[in-house]
């Protein structure tokens, strides 16, 4: 059987794997509240396993393990910062969920301040999601077309195609419910091909785990901590910016915390994320261990090419595929269900949360009384089958610019889509003051853009110094100072909370 032929046959199981979890998750239980929230039933310890497949997505298993050639281990203090911002999300956003027993989360700006702080919060999410999970769906797709169809001669548009209709199809019944169970799938695999990878590469290598690292500390790729106060990665302003990317993407994000808001109960839900909080850590060493295995074998291996950019660079993100190819086999095996589990878990939930932020946040299911639930699932199924469409363009659209490791493109795109939010939340939370609601789109639009302008002269105006992942922080800094100028606080007006 040809490579072709065993790739596309591991992708064509696993999806049936994906169907029959869909029709087992779906048989008994339908209608919105299914869809939206689970019928907020789902096991903690469910939850918290599948949102390691959720959050980890097709960057961290070839973003960062491939990032290791060029930044070693410095990845690690963000994901130190990472634990940081889930305590903040367990103790800080989760009570305030619960307590207001919302679908779409960007309901608490709108009892806070108005219709319009709603609807920037859910159009500033509906960006980034579509921008950041349709990059990391583009990655997995790339490498498929790479792998398997452009051997074939068809076009990179048609697996990206299919790979959104499969995903529309067991979202369009299962909703939430579904996305709950399938995302211990998609968690499961992924960590199953990157330990299996280590194996076999240590078994080709003749070495163990400790030799590996002893040697590849030698030659600097498992260095942790950059001391460089310039550099993008100094490790203070990763761990730092680690908590706020955390507080942001998650805390902040339909998507992650829809599934939070499936758990049962609030102590249910708190238990759920600092459990993945200590989880993500693990996972992570994993994956920079499959890193310093991959640049170890990569460059020690008689015979074998790194991937080199048209600019001579290697090419970070194709590290991993291009191992797995040239092992072949049972590698190549590991690696395409990783792959193709990475696909699933980036879209499937983020199709569901923008399906929820739209209907919520602008259509108002919760709030109007004309709609009733057979119009609201005829609605819900055409703003689905819509965002499907917009998703895809996205993925098609990014093929001429996918040069650089899209781990740091996703980052760049957080800074400025969720710091908006991050200045919205902690502004409705730490202070007692209405804003002018009609002015908060012009504040959140100007924050991102007085950001963006400081990083391209950030080296000039700081004395060398370069902004890093902490432009999130920044950006949610001029949001609060920006909300502040529009704020007032009248003797005798009522504060919402």
């Amino acid at each position: 059987m040809t490579t072709q032929n065993i790739i596309l046959l591991c992708f064509i199981l696993y999806t049936a794997l994906l169907f029959f979890v869909m029709w087992l998750t779906s048989r008994r239980s339908r209608g919105n509240d299914a869809f939206f929230r689970a019928g907020r039933r789902s096991p903690w310890f469910v939850v918290a396993y599948g949102m390691l497949g959720a959050s980890l997505s097709g960057v961290t298993f070839m973003s960062v393990p491939g990032g290791v050639y060029y930044g070693a281990f410095t990845y690690m203090p963000l994901v130190f910062g990472y634990v940081i911002g889930y305590f903040v999300i367990a103790f800080l956003l989760l009570p305030l969920y619960y307590r207001l027993d919302v679908t779409s989360i960007y309901s608490y700006l709108g009892q806070r301040f108005g219709c319009s702080s709603e609807r920037t919060g859910a159009i500033f999410f509906i960006l980034s999601r579509l921008l950041g999970s349709a990059l990391r769906m583009y990655l997995v797709v790339f490498v498929l077309y790479e792998l398997v169809f452009r051997f074939w001669g068809i076009p990179f548009w048609v697996p990206a195609v299919v790979f959104i209709a499969l995903i529309l199809l067991y979202t369009f019944r299962g909703g939430l419910k579904t996305v709950v169970w399938t995302d211990t799938l998609q968690t499961t695999f992924l960590l199953l091909a990157a330990i299996a990878t280590v194996v076999v590469i240590l078994k080709n290598l003749g070495m163990s785990i400790p030799e590996l690292l002893s040697a590849s500390a030698d030659e600097g790729y498992t260095r942790v901590w950059e001391t460089d106060v310039n550099h993008p990665k100094y490790y203070w302003k990763q761990i730092v910016s680690g908590a706020f990317i955390t507080i942001a993407m998650t805390g902040l994000d339909q998507d992650m915390m829809q599934k939070n808001l499936t758990c049962k109960s609030l102590r249910d839900a708190q238990k759920n994320v600092i459990t993945s909080s200590f989880l993500f850590i693990v996972v992570n060493i994993i994956f920079l261990t499959l890193g310093a295995a991959l640049v170890y074998y990569g460059t020690h291996t008689p015979g074998f090419e790194m991937p080199i950019g048209a600019d001579g660079r290697v090419l970070a993100d194709k590290i991993y595929p291009a191992i797995a190819q040239s092992l072949g086999g049972f590698t190549l095996v590991c690696f395409v269900l990783g792959m193709v589990a990475a696909g699933y878990s980036s879209a499937d939930g983020t199709l569901t949360a923008l399906t929820a932020t739209f209907c919520y946040d602008f259509l108002h299911f919760d709030k109007r009384e004309n709609f009733g639930e057979q119009q609201q699932v005829r609605y819900r199924k055409m703003v689905h089958v819509a965002f499907a469409l917009v998703y895809l363009l996205v993925i098609i659209a990014f093929r001429p610019f996918h040069n650089d490791s899209l781990i740091n493109i996703l980052f760049d795109i957080a800074g400025y889509t969720y710091g908006p939010l991050l200045g919205l939340y902690a502004f409705g939370l730490f202070t007692r003051r209405n804003v002018r609601d009609r002015w908060v789109p012009v504040v959140a639009v100007a924050s991102p853009v007085v950001c963006y302008l400081l990083k391209i002269y950030s080296a000039q105006l700081f004395g060398g110094y370069q902004l890093g992942f902490e432009l999130l922080l920044l950006n949610g800094i001029l949001t609060f100072v920006g909300l502040l100028s529009i704020s007032r606080k009248r003797e005798g007006e009522e504060v919402r909370i």
